[in-house]
């Protein structure tokens, strides 16, 4: 179930990473009012970045706190899902496109079988 669960961490990463560059080229930062423009959106990410994928080593070596970081993995995917369909549902033009659409629908049913998988680990 270990193994399971690494590859749905790190496909999870995968989409996750994917769904942050196609936000730089929705401008994002407008969406969600952040100050800084692109690069304090750019600079953020940095630590991001560094937690998902320093995440997917804690996983893969099984290592304390890996089901956590796997837990908060999936619910930054169900996140980034609910909050762009509230956005979508309220007639916002971003993320409309069907690649943008299939990375956040995607992020969605990943992070429910990444967080399935994690919970029964966690016994």
């Amino acid at each position: 179930m270990h193994q399971a669960l690494f590859w749905l961490y790190m496909i999870n990463a995968i989409l996750l990473i994917n769904h942050e560059i196609d936000s730089a080229y929705w401008k994002e930062w407008e969406l969600f009012k952040l100050p800084g423009g692109l690069s304090f959106f750019l600079l953020l990410h940095f630590p991001l970045l560094f937690l998902v994928l320093y995440g997917l080593i804690l996983v893969h070596t099984q290592s304390p706190g890996a089901l956590v970081m796997s837990l908060v993995l999936a619910a930054g995917g169900i996140f980034a899902f609910s909050i762009h369909m509230f956005f979508i549902n309220r007639g916002r033009p971003e993320f409309r496109n069907p690649v943008s659409l299939f990375i956040l629908i995607a992020l969605l049913v990943v992070s429910f079988a990444q967080a399935a998988v994690t919970f029964y680990l966690l016994g």
